[in-house]
């Protein structure tokens, strides 16, 4: 900048750079310093402030520029070239706005709850200007939402509510600072599905039983009231080389610490009967001898 009369003229930079405050006299100016605020930084050549990222910049007489490394956000403010010349003092003024990129410093932990419990996350963040807060639920299975809050609370948490959270804060100044929260939701069994297939005697038998829960479900099987069989974490109830006492009425039971969900389902037998045809194929030669030829064709039927 020249000081050909008073100006002021805003310039924003970002934290950390280092910026110059150009100043041009011409030579016949008597005496010249630089100021911020009130405060004198150089007068003439000789340097008045102890800050030791601040320096002069002159090229022979015309250029007094003002120098300074890694800007921070106390550098913030009016800065002043002051000139003495035969006739009138002269200044030109420059403001400088330091901005600062967005920086996360307090996110909430990963959390566990319960459904149907409040849940608050926090998500606090610095810079200048003030950045934006926008949570975000990254589960392709719920719904979209966004939050622009600090704080996300959520009331009465459903199990499609769980998955992680982002917490994106930005002000343009650079790319948005990314953090994230976890959230974990328990409820209690759910039995999607029992099924069975038709097994008959002598034969194998498999009964299905399909759990949702959190934390994962035990699940255990019953005859008749009477327990059967603790499976753990399985959901299959194997009965190997069935007979007729084994037909009947099952029910899967599926538990959690939050609760406990039971369904039924029929283990029946099946009427299948499977038939096997053999033909008998006899061909007949020449050279005067018949000769019989056996061969066995098995086709299997459908079951009937």
């Amino acid at each position: 900048m020249s000081v050909s009369g008073p100006v002021w003229i805003r310039v924003i930079i970002t934290q950390a750079v280092c910026v110059s405050v150009r100043c041009y006299v011409d030579d016949k100016v008597s005496k010249v310093a630089w100021l911020n605020r009130s405060n004198i930084i150089f007068a003439g050549e000789d340097k008045w402030s102890l800050d030791p990222r601040v320096e002069l910049v002159t090229q022979g007489q015309l250029e007094y520029s003002l120098r300074i490394q890694k800007v921070d956000v106390f550098d913030e403010g009016p800065y002043t070239c002051s000139i003495q010349t035969k006739q009138q003092p002269k200044t030109s003024q420059v403001y400088l706005i330091v901005q600062v990129p967005p920086v996360i410093y307090k996110v909430s932990d990963d959390i566990t709850v319960n459904e149907g419990s409040n849940v608050t996350l926090t998500c606090l963040a610095s810079g200048r200007p003030d950045p934006s807060i926008t949570w975000r639920l990254l589960n392709p299975k719920s719904k979209e939402f966004q939050r622009e809050k600090c704080y996300l609370e959520i009331s009465g948490i459903v199990r499609s509510q769980a998955g992680r959270y982002e917490c994106k804060a930005s002000n343009d100044v650079s790319t948005p600072d990314v953090k994230y929260v976890n959230v974990v939701v328990n409820y209690p069994p759910y039995i999607k599905e029992v099924r069975s297939s038709e097994t008959p005697v002598g034969q194998t038998g498999v009964l299905h039983c399909e759990a949702s829960a959190v934390p994962q479900p035990e699940f255990e099987w019953y005859r008749d009231d009477i327990s059967i069989q603790i499976s753990g974490s399985r959901t299959l109830l194997v009965v190997a080389n069935v007979t007729e006492d084994d037909y009947g009425n099952y029910t899967c039971v599926a538990t959690n610490r939050l609760g406990i969900h039971n369904a039924s389902v029929l283990c029946v037998r099946s009427d299948c009967v499977c038939l096997i045809l053999c033909v008998c194929v006899c061909v007949y030669c020449m050279l005067d001898q018949t000769v019989c030829v056996a061969r066995s064709v098995c086709v299997r039927s459908d079951c009937v």
